[in-house]
């Protein structure tokens, strides 16, 4: 890890549940899975198990990120949830305050990316070995010497969203991989699941399920 894990002590969060699946809001700085070693044990998935001893993983998020973040109850659900995402059938949005406004309103970026060997886990464009991300983006508001963004990945690649706001020349606000100087001076990175839609695995009807964003 970059720095020091500290995990939030923030309660749990549920957004949804049913038979199928559950949805539940990530803090920020919390790991999705158990990270090398016992001081990296605390993570979302532990907590959500310690409640709903069932619960399943499906994908995860960023330490750094918050959010919407779902878990299967069932070994069906996952099955199901697993292949909607490996076959880009979710529709995932993500809100985000970057540093400086884009001159552009909206725009896609279309870069692949490969992982930073000498450096993991800072992923890195690469047009020669990368495997294909896109993102959509979209300004919600201009603040001045920043931006409110939302953005929305058509590809689930690593440390996506944060790599492509780079590249864009709008670093994501407080974030310790890829903001350097005033953009990196945040008590947090400015990152959050916004909305989730997926087809539920008992039925297929679409879902959508959102949470606050904390900033």
């Amino acid at each position: 890890m970059e720095t020091q894990y500290s995990p939030p002590d923030d309660p749990l969060v549920v957004l949804h549940e049913d038979a199928q699946v559950l949805l539940v809001d990530k803090p920020a700085g919390l790991l999705s899975v158990p990270g090398k070693g016992p001081h990296l044990a605390d993570c979302l998935l532990a907590r959500v198990q310690t409640a709903f001893p069932d619960a399943l993983l499906v994908h995860r998020l960023d330490r750094d990120t918050s959010g919407v973040m779902i878990f299967a109850l069932t070994p069906h659900a996952q099955r199901h949830l697993g292949l909607q995402f490996e076959k880009r059938m979710t529709r995932k949005t993500y809100e985000a305050r970057i540093w400086g406004v884009p001159a552009e309103k909206s725009g896609e970026i279309n870069l692949p990316l490969i992982v930073d060997w000498p450096n993991r886990p800072r992923q890195m464009v690469c047009h020669e070995t990368g495997k294909p991300a896109q993102t959509e983006w979209r300004v919600i508001r201009d603040e001045g010497a920043t931006a409110r963004v939302r953005l929305m990945p058509k590809t689930g690649r690593s440390h996506q969203l944060r790599v492509h706001m780079l590249a864009l020349g709008h670093p994501i606000l407080g974030d310790p991989f890829y903001a350097d100087g005033p953009a990196r001076a945040y008590a947090r990175m400015m990152l959050h699941s916004k909305e989730l839609r997926f087809n539920h695995p008992d039925g297929g009807r679409s879902v959508k399920v959102s949470a606050p964003t904390p900033f």
